[in-house]
């Protein structure tokens, strides 16, 4: 069974930066994608970054495109977003996800069927 337990969320102000951590087992953590969603109130959960099972590939929204960087450690099987000028937009649920199938890139919300249970991230004004 997949666990994915996330860490690192908070209160922030505008301007201002958080790391968040998402630590994973029970799969084979160098050999799948792992992607960083986001849900706000009211709104579609939102794919914000991705990156290949190696690392050497990585997608990003492009409202988060320059601000957010993602990143792995796979002998720690864990993956990182740091998140930097950050925006009351940005508030939001964030959930980090792991692909179902080995290797590639996962760029959509169907490709991931293991996910976190979410980090509250609140940037205020």
């Amino acid at each position: 069974q997949v666990q994915l337990v996330e860490s690192g969320g908070g209160l922030v102000q505008a301007g201002g930066s958080l790391r968040l951590s998402c630590a994973a087992s029970g799969r084979p953590f160098s050999t799948r994608a792992m992607g960083w969603f986001r849900q706000a109130p009211g709104k579609e959960r939102e794919l914000v970054a991705a990156i290949s099972y190696s690392g050497g590939s990585t997608y990003y929204a492009d409202s988060v495109a320059g601000r957010f960087t993602i990143s792995r450690d796979n002998a720690k099987n864990t993956v990182y977003l740091q998140m930097n000028s950050l925006k009351p937009e940005d508030t939001a649920v964030y959930y980090c996800a792991m692909k179902r199938l080995p290797y590639g890139m996962g760029r959509t919300q169907n490709e991931y069927d293991a996910w976190g249970q979410g980090t509250q991230v609140t940037v205020s004004s």
